[in-house]
């Protein structure tokens, strides 16, 4: 049969119509591009900051030299003072976020033990760099002070020795940390040979150069963290161990104990030190502007680029740019300074000696004397040849005419540089995670502003690697994640179903199971059909409908596209290997095997046996995924004799590594996208649910209106969520759901509960990914948002439809959000992302949001008061009655006529706000000024998209929609919620609806002779089975595993896939069982498993049956919780009159408030109670002796919408920088395989395409190798395939 398929079935059959299969959307080249330059501007910003950070620091170190003639002798307080700033400014950042986290997040209070540990510690590391800087840099040279900072790592080179000796593990870093400990000490002995041997009787020098040799030793304490974590976790000693655990469950707490410690302590010794020093602090309020000027900007720059720094270095690592963009421009950030000061030096000493103009050989002592001690202490005009001097100053205590003493500074300053590079050469092998979190990459969270350098390549994780903890690591890396793709259906077109097969078909090729190049994941794909069935004509039985013989079609279809794409021309394979059916106790399954070995498996849901709709759908898939096929085979080895324990264990370890992706029926994605979801899931062990940037596609103006709404919602409200606490909704359309959180108390088992109140089938029904995700935020998951991970999916085309969905959605989002804001507390204590702070900031968007009607007729009243010039009062009256009227009308129409009069009204209110936007655009010209609230408010929310849009590249052309979607506001924001508020008690989908065929009604009668026809006994099935089928084979051992995967499905649960291990898709065997496949049917017209094989000639289907596990899961399943409704009248009365009650009640409130704010605002403007009078100035600032109003309602709308606007602004900066740096770190650890549209046509006719691509993808698989390092935490428990027959045994 293998080699008839192979066959060319109809040669002169050849062409075909291939849809687009590449993507089109992602411009991977311009992508590329950017990369390259991200990390050369990376590479760049973190050298040019390190070097500002590192000269102005010096610059006050310098000033601070007594001998300094930029500044008086008696003004040296200041300066020091700046470098006290200096060294507490980061200790004072800390300690504010670690307060935060502590407010608003976990935290918890160290033992006393971990509290003096740390506080010792952080003691003598604040103590040694007061001193180093304040106290004893002020008296040495410039060079020493650029590379004395340097020999902090003394401290960390031994202790990575010693961290590597108490883990027995050599490697070859134990060798260079050694040498870096010799290099350093031989640093000191030449600093101090210079400096002693200048003159021993100095006791002053001697004093300077000892207080710098102790603290620069003291300040390498700063690290010690990094090598106790090594220490604890390679040690035996239990004692060990549990301080390591405290301090790290109580960092916040630490944290803030520390920061306050350092802050004390640099206070104390800059206090102390000033009086001792004889200089008086008095003096600071009394110097010059000028000089004052000077010190302000040289702290500003040091403290604002020591913050840049840091923080552009920490996204050069995530990058994964650790070499380019990190270790190289720190490492020559401290030679750049060194030349950036030595250079202007040299340069002056020999302009020095063509100034003198004389044959004598004037050396650098000459030149001190002649030139620098003797120059004029007045600060005037240019400032830079002052600074020279002052440099030069510090090096002419030394005599540099000396060759010994040149030979001693270089060797100092070369051995301490050396030194740090040793101690840092373990960064070049640093392994890092395509998305890694900062304190996985750096011990601590505090950075040193004084040499910023140095304390990030020290503040990096130590970690030991040999060979055996390398393969050890790589092993359990190895395991990969299972991922369910699971996509609902129902009335999807040819073209929408198109699209999601070719995404699934596009992922088997991008990960495909035989002969994989990959291991991070496996999946498979489960597409749960609702009402797939209809009556057949003529008598009971049930046929599948046009919807689900479309599917099957488009499968067959796809599979010969992806199976012939690297065929040569009469290579091409137009029979497709056989598929299995299976009739379910739901419905009906389809079992397909892609070319690349993953299964795709159609679930077909009969309404007449299995309960309808999307959300049972997901309880469907939900209960047998996670509840059959992940549960039961445990429980099966627990009845076995395994230990609980070891089971609950590995449970929990399958739990947190097995994801459900959610789809819609028409979701077209790529595959990039889908790992960067997985991200996510993988490195945030708290992260319950991902989901991606959502585009509508479409054509019309309600497509186009869409497209810029779904824009700036996830531009701007979707990333503030993400970055100021959680996402609140997840579409259901795409988005990445850990089984674990799914798993969790309240969550799985709540969601699949019955609607029997009012209000739970609108907060249940209506919107139930929305309330999915409440159920996982109140359990203390969190849900994010990935703004890289693209998916598109259709939008309503059409007013009406767009008015259904919007019905649907409006008043769920409303009751989910008020479900979260009345559980406040609970949710903030138990989820750290909600914090309180945040549910304000929801309440805020939800007071709004109520509020919207009254403040869109605000708005519109401000319009015909500006277009027809008449009072405010008058114009609100007068914007007030037509959606009153509307309001009455909709209590009394029919929906459908509802939405005609909405569509009338949109007309008039696009006409009159594009009437307004011109006006107030040739008003602003008129009147030379933007000074007015109209004016504020149009160029206002114009910046921001046009600066949003920019930040988006790729999306910048929706900017065009923007006047669309402006003057489609009343309608968006009024219009649409009066219809959606009125009829919140029609509770049906609005979309995709079609008329039902003649007798297919779900009736309690149609559904009761169903199970009468049902329970008519195995034996006449088998009968009428014989009848239809006439010939039977035994299953082969290659068909064997598919065939047990599927599970019989007789009753009705959602959408669920067949019953698979967690380590290999569809491969439970039950060795005992005996499954029969019946084939070549010879079928009346009426056997649907023949009107389906009939569909395509290129496709055999082979008939399977469930095994009786997986049957009475179903049974008992849909006994449970999917039994279909049954048609009670009078309950469906009640519901529909309690429906109605409740719409009433909500109604009532709801514009009862509106009503309340829009008297308000008239009794304002009728009596003129309060405004705001302000003078007219034009574009040069100049007043026009015109004046405006600002009426307080006004005022607080624009107030409150500003607020609002600029967070959210400043959480898409935040968002698109993260989203930035972790698109660079994809692209850089897994490659895109992408063929251009060319080189894809090309590769259907020429079969030497076939190689090249094989050779991407060794490329890809051994770059994803390298880089793909998940945590341990998250691998499954392999299970072979022999285990799994034993579980079945």
């Amino acid at each position: 049969m293998e080699e008839a398929n192979r066959e060319l079935k109809r040669p002169w059959d050849t062409c075909r119509e291939v849809p687009v299969i590449e993507d089109e959307h992602t411009p991977w080249k311009l992508l590329k591009l950017l990369k390259i330059i991200a990390l050369f501007a990376v590479a760049i910003i973190v050298f040019g900051l390190a070097i500002c950070s590192k000269a102005s620091f010096l610059l006050l170190i310098t000033l601070s030299h007594e001998e300094s003639k930029t500044l008086q002798a008696e003004q040296k307080p200041l300066t020091l003072l700046c470098i006290g700033c200096s060294l507490i400014a980061p200790a004072v950042l800390l300690m504010l976020k670690s307060f935060w986290k502590a407010c608003y997040k976990s935290s918890k209070l160290p033992r006393k033990s971990s509290a003096a540990l740390v506080l010792f510690f952080e003691f003598l590391v604040s103590v040694g760099l007061a001193v180093l800087t304040i106290v004893a840099m002020p008296h040495l040279d410039i060079v020493t002070n650029v590379t004395i900072l340097n020999s902090v790592a003394v401290l960390s080179a031994f202790l990575q020795a010693v961290a590597q000796c108490t883990a027995k593990r050599m490697n070859i870093f134990l060798l260079p940390s050694i040498m870096a400990s010799v290099v350093m000490v031989v640093g000191y002995c030449l600093f101090v040979v210079l400096y002693i041997l200048k003159d021993p009787t100095d006791v002053k020098t001697a004093i300077w150069v000892g207080l710098a040799v102790g603290g620069s030793i003291l300040v390498s304490f700063n690290w010690w963290e990094n090598y106790f974590r090594v220490i604890c976790v390679n040690s035996k000693s239990n004692i060990l161990k549990n301080l390591f655990e405290d301090l790290t469950k109580s960092q916040n707490m630490l944290h803030i104990m520390s920061s306050l410690l350092r802050i004390v302590v640099t206070a104390c010794v800059l206090g102390a030190y000033v009086p001792l020093a004889k200089m008086d602090w008095d003096i600071v309020t009394s110097i010059p502007s000028r000089e004052t000027r000077i010190v302000v900007i040289i702290i500003g720059v040091q403290l604002i680029s020591s913050a840049l720094c840091q923080w552009f270095a920490l996204a050069a690592c995530k990058m994964h740019a650790v070499r380019r963009c990190f270790i190289v421009p720190l490492y020559l950030a401290s030679l750049a300074v060194m030349v950036l000061f030595i250079v202007p030096v040299i340069l002056d000493y020999q302009d020095h000696q063509l100034i003198l103009n004389t044959t004598e050989n004037i050396n650098f002592t000459r030149y001190c004397v002649d030139a620098v001690i003797v120059r004029n202490q007045s600060l005037s005009g240019n400032l830079f040849p002052h600074l020279v001097l002052d440099v030069a100053q510090t090096l002419c205590f030394l005599d540099l005419s000396n060759t010994a003493n040149i030979g001693l500074l270089t060797g100092a300053a070369a051995s301490w540089w050396i030194g740090l590079v040793l101690a840092t050469i373990h960064i070049w092998f640093f392994k890092i995670y395509r998305i890694q979190k900062t304190q996985d990459l750096f011990g601590r969270r505090l950075y040193e502003g004084a040499f910023i350098e140095q304390s990030l390549l020290l503040n990096t994780r130590f970690n030991i690697r040999t060979r055996k903890s390398r393969k050890k690591q790589n092993k359990e890396d190895a395991t990969p994640a299972l991922i369910y793709l699971c996509a609902t259906m129902w009335h999807e077109t040819y073209e929408e179903m198109m699209n999601i097969m070719i995404s699934i078909f596009r992922l088997d090729q991008y990960r495909p199971k035989t002969e994989p190049k990959f291991n991070d994941f496996t999946f498979e794909a489960h597409i749960y059909f609702d009402d797939a069935f209809e009556n057949a004509k003529g008598n009971q039985d049930r046929d599948l409908n046009t919807y689900a013989k479309d599917l099957v079609q488009i499968i067959t279809e796809v599979y010969g596209i992806f199976t012939n794409l690297d065929k040569t021309f009469f290579g091409v394979q137009q029979q497709i290997p056989e598929q299995s059916i299976i009739e379910t106790p739901y419905g009906a399954r389809l079992v397909v095997e892609m070319p690349h070995g993953n299964n795709i498996v159609a679930h077909f849901k009969d309404k007449q046996k299995i309960r309808n709709k999307k959300r049972w759908s997901q309880v469907m898939y939900l209960y047998y995924l996670l509840g059959f096929k992940l549960m039961t085979k445990y429980h099966r080895r627990w009845k076995m004799g395994e230990k609980e324990t070891d089971l609950r264990t590995n449970i929990k370890r399958e739990k947190h590594n097995t994801y459900l992706l959610a789809l819609d029926g028409d979701t077209d994605f790529q595959p990039a996208a889908v790992m960067l979801l997985i991200d996510r899931l993988k490195m945030y062990p708290r992260v319950g649910a991902a989901c991606g940037r959502i585009h509508p596609t479409g054509s019309g103006p309600a497509v186009w209106f869409q497209k810029f709404e779904y824009a700036v919602s996830h531009w701007l409200q979707k990333t503030a969520e993400h970055v100021f606490g959680s996402v609140l909704c997840s579409p259901g359309c795409f988005s990445l759901f850990r089984a674990e959180a799914l798993m969790d108390d309240n969550v799985m088992k709540k969601y699949s509960t019955t609607s029997t109140e009012p209000s739970q089938y609108i907060q249940y029904d209506q919107g139930e990914d929305r309330w999915l995700c409440t159920l996982l935020l109140k359990q203390g998951w969190r849900v994010e948002y990935n703004a890289a991970s693209d998916a598109y999916t259709n939008a309503p085309q059409d007013f009406k439809e767009l008015y259904n969905q919007r019905k649907r959605w409006g008043p769920s989002t409303m009751a989910n959000v008020i479900d979260l804001l009345g559980s406040t507390n609970l949710v903030s204590k138990k989820n750290p992302s909600m914090s309180k702070p945040f549910m304000f900031y929801q309440l805020f968007a939800m007071i709004s949001a109520i509020l919207a009607p009254a403040t869109i007729c605000l708005m519109v009243a401000g319009s015909l008061s500006f277009i027809l010039d008449i009072p405010s009062a008058a114009a609100l009256v007068i914007a007030v009655i037509p959606p009153a009227i509307y309001l009455g009308l909709c209590f009394k129409l029919k929906a459908d006529t509802q939405i005609i009069i909405a569509a009338v009204l949109s007309i008039m209110y696009a006409f009159l706000m594009m009437v307004v936007t011109m006006s107030i655009i040739a008003s602003m010209m008129k009147e030379q000024t933007i000074l007015t609230p109209s004016s504020i408010f149009i160029v206002a929310m114009s910046i921001i998209y046009i600066v949003t849009a920019l930040m988006h590249p790729q999306e910048l052309p929706l900017v065009f929609y923007g006047f669309l979607y402006i003057i489609c506001i009343p309608s968006a924001y009024l219009l649409l919620t009066i219809y959606s508020m009125v009829n919140m008690n029609s509770v049906s989908c609005g979309t995709r609806e079609t008329t039902p065929t003649p007798g297919d009604a779900t009736t309690a009668v149609s559904a009761l002779q169903a199970k009468t026809k049902e329970a008519k006994g195995i034996f006449q099935r088998l009968c009428s089975w014989m009848k239809c089928c006439k010939k039977s084979l035994p299953i082969s051992e290659d068909t064997q595993p598919l065939i047990n995967a599927q599970p019989q499905e007789n009753l009705v649960p959602e959408s669920v896939p067949e019953p698979q291990t967690q380590d290999t898709p569809a491969n439970d065997v039950s060795e005992k069982e005996e499954t029969q496949v019946k084939t070549g049917f010879d079928c009346p017209a009426k056997c649907w498993i023949n009107e389906l094989e009939s569909l395509s000639n290129d496709i055999q289907l082979q008939e399977h049956f469930l095994d009786k596990d997986e049957e009475n899961f179903w049974n008992e399943l849909i006994e449970k919780y999917l039994e279909p409704v049954k048609n009670d009248k009078e309950k469906q009365e009640k519901i529909k009159n309690d429906l109605q009650d409740l719409r009433n009640k909500v109604n009532f409130s709801f514009f009862f408030l509106n009503a309340l704010w829009l008297m308000a605002a008239f009794v304002f403007q009728a009596f003129d109670v309060f405004s705001l009078n302000i003078n007219i100035v034009d574009f040069n600032l100049q007043e026009t002796g015109g004046t405006i109003q600002i009426k307080p309602m006004s005022l607080m709308f624009i107030l409150g919408f500003a607020i609002s606007v600029l967070l959210q602004f400043v959480g898409m900066l935040h968002h698109r920088v993260s989203t930035l740096i972790h698109y660079i770190a994809f692209l850089e650890t897994e490659p895109k395989q992408q063929k251009s549209a060319d080189n894809e046509v090309d590769s259907t006719a020429d079969s030497n395409d076939e190689s090249a691509y094989n050779t991407d993808l060794n490329s890809v698989s051994q770059e994803n190798r390298s880089s793909q390092d998940w945590d341990s935490e998250f691998y499954n428990s392999n299970l072979n395939i022999k285990n799994i027959q034993e579980d079945f045994v």
